[in-house]
């Protein structure tokens, strides 16, 4: 195989080892730094988006429903409030994995999601 061709990489992400997991697509990345993590809340506030928090055991990552963080935070353009619930969610529940979602009202789903803190297993 010549050099200039790339290889996918395998994550290999198992059921049995929680560590090996992957939640989302931004989970394959290093871990976001605060200004990486605004960059994307902004981006779901200027889309118009309405940001929900989740977040959830690390051995119950795989089921459908995260549990909610408070009610969506409809409207809210300010940055700094979102990164301040983020935070007190993970205050809250340490051992948990914390989640943003953008939720796209127009057409009623998600627009876009990420992990955003994950807890050590």
């Amino acid at each position: 195989m010549s050099e200039d061709v790339l290889t996918v990489q395998n994550y290999h992400s198992l059921i049995g080892d929680i560590a090996s997991r992957k939640y989302e697509t931004f989970s394959y990345l290093p871990e976001m730094t605060a200004e990486e993590m605004k960059a994307q809340i902004q981006y779901i506030i200027d889309k118009e988006w309405d940001v929900a928090i989740e977040h959830v055991e690390p051995t119950r990552t795989k089921n459908t429903y995260w549990y909610m963080w408070k009610l969506p935070m409809f409207g809210e353009w300010n940055i700094d409030t979102v990164m301040e619930e983020i935070e007190a969610c993970s205050k809250a529940y340490p051992n948990h994995h914390v989640k943003v979602i953008g939720y796209n009202k127009l057409k009623q789903s998600q627009g876009t999601a990420m992990v955003v803190r994950r807890a050590s297993v």
